[in-house]
């Protein structure tokens, strides 16, 4: 294990900022805990050979989707899978593949955080998920409760009956 890798790649991936904030709030209340943390997982584990930073960051989005109950954790993942150059379109892509292997209600739920970490990004990117430059190809359904347009597919219709919970 190497503890000063983990703490360049962590940088890489969360931003010095993370550092500094939050692992500086979990050493308050579990001290030697946080550097444990960056030392194992981003000096160890991501240290190996053998899958890409990018196939990691897919890796954990899947990982944490399919576990539920961790979205401050996935929240975290999207937001390092954007830094290092993962598309908001695969993100997205990769919960709605999901679906048949850990079920709709969990796919959904990470979409939902997906979605909110999208509308926040912090790297200063145009996180909008759009299709063809905002345009689609799908067709509009009406919904049933709103009795607006959304678009047909799931990319395009996050709508409020299940981002919002």
């Amino acid at each position: 294990m190497d503890r000063e890798a983990g703490y360049r790649l962590l940088g890489e991936l969360a931003g010095p900022e993370t550092i500094e904030a939050t692992l500086s709030r979990l050493d308050a209340v579990a001290p030697g805990f946080p550097d444990w943390i960056v030392t194992a997982l981003f000096g160890g584990t991501y240290q190996r050979e053998g899958l890409a930073l990018r196939d990691r960051q897919i890796a954990n989005l899947a990982a944490l989707a399919a576990l539920g109950g961790v979205e401050p954790q996935l929240d975290d993942h999207v937001r390092n899978s954007l830094r290092i150059g993962i598309e908001p379109r695969e993100i997205v892509e990769v919960m709605v593949h999901l679906a048949p292997y850990i079920g709709v209600p969990k796919a959904l739920a990470g979409l939902r955080v997906v979605t909110a970490a999208l509308g926040k990004d912090a790297v200063g990117k145009d996180t909008r998920i759009t299709l063809d430059g905002g345009t689609s190809n799908f067709p509009q359904s009406r919904s049933r409760t709103s009795g607006a347009a959304a678009a047909a597919n799931p990319a395009r219709a996050l709508s409020a009956e299940w981002i919002d919970g």
